[in-house]
């Protein structure tokens, strides 16, 4: 896989690592948690990669960016995705999150609808589905391991339930340097990011606001929590296209890249900005 070429972009109180290649309408992939890369795999897809400008980008705490003042939050990470788009000088854009930056994703959309032309989640974390209890205590017993034990095993930990065993392996296949990257951004992930997300309020009137055309995916084998996320992202947004990887866990965007590129295109191809 190509190396990404980042470079600092300002905005009014951070400075961001960017990637933009390409030319076309611009897709901004927005990064989740922890895995500062786990988007490199889709933008280097060709159906992707070969007809659209895309912008990739790390959030404050990641690799080259700014580290985080203060706690953390889905609202700022929103905010820093409309002031890098304004940046570039780009109105208007296809905006993709996947698991926490399928957070931010939403809340972009939800605040700065003249911004997101279309809107592609995949596997929205499940922080209001009904059994958002127990999603929320897994969380917290993941920043207790790290508090108590260090980053090496919290992500042992996490990771092993998230991924598997052998996650060390999958994301240096799918991601080459993603490991020693995932090493370096842990206490972004367990200090900042978990927090974030676990005090985002986000509800069926904050949907109400979204009308723009809507992709949810999801993997078949990503568990009860995130099926419950995706069905009621479904409920919020009735009018969104819905689309299911068999085989698929959490992991997609690493280990699913040509069909996540595929159901992309497909997707932004229904919908281009120049309609």
């Amino acid at each position: 896989m190509p190396n990404a070429e980042f470079r600092p972009v300002s905005l009014p109180d951070a400075v961001l690592d960017v990637e933009v290649h390409g030319t076309g309408e611009p897709v901004v992939l927005i990064q989740t948690a922890l895995t500062a890369d786990e988007f490199l795999p889709l933008a280097r897809q060709p159906d992707v990669r070969d007809h659209y400008q895309v912008i990739l980008y790390h959030r404050r705490g990641y690799a080259g960016s700014s580290p985080v003042q203060g706690p953390g939050s889905i609202e700022r990470d929103a905010l820093d995705c409309q002031q890098l788009l304004a940046t570039l000088n780009i109105e208007r854009a296809h905006v993709v999150g996947v698991s926490y930056s399928a957070a931010v994703a939403l809340q972009v959309a939800a605040t700065s609808p003249g911004l997101v032309h279309s809107l592609c989640v995949i596997e929205p974390p499940p922080v209001h589905i009904p059994r958002a209890d127990e999603f929320l205590a897994a969380n917290v017993r993941i920043v207790e391991d790290y508090r108590l034990h260090g980053s090496a095993m919290a992500l042992d930990r996490f990771l092993g339930r998230v991924i598997g065993r052998h996650w060390r392996r999958d994301i240096e296949r799918h991601v080459p340097g993603g490991l020693a990257q995932v090493e370096q951004d842990a206490e972004t992930f367990f200090a900042t990011d978990i927090p974030a997300l676990l005090a985002w309020r986000f509800g069926a009137e904050d949907a109400r606001r979204i009308s723009q055309p809507v992709l949810c995916i999801g993997g078949t084998e990503s568990g009860p929590w995130f099926e419950e996320a995706r069905q009621l992202i479904l409920a919020w947004l009735p009018h969104a296209d819905n689309v299911m990887f068999a085989g698929a866990d959490h992991s997609l965007a690493l280990t699913h890249a040509p069909q996540l590129a595929a159901a992309t295109k497909a997707f932004l191809g229904d919908h281009p900005i120049g309609a």
